[in-house]
């Protein structure tokens, strides 16, 4: 089996955390920080069971950027 690194963003929104893959756009969630990311854990092995590693995208380093807009 071969090992693949991802990278991963994890935030609390509402009373839960989210975590979200950037390699793929695959998201979970959970009450801690850990059980999110055990969930997305199991959601991307489910996920990477139906796609070639080929499919996943490259992401080297990840820049949390902020960006600002009007909205109406």
């Amino acid at each position: 089996m071969r090992k693949i690194d991802l990278k991963n963003v994890v935030w609390k929104e509402g009373k839960y955390y989210v975590a979200w893959n950037l390699n793929t756009a695959v998201s979970s969630f959970g009450d801690t920080k850990k059980e999110a990311l055990e969930s997305l854990r199991e959601a991307l092995e489910l996920h990477l069971e139906d796609i070639s590693l080929s499919k996943v995208n490259k992401v080297e380093q990840p820049y949390l950027a902020p960006l600002s807009l009007k909205h109406a």
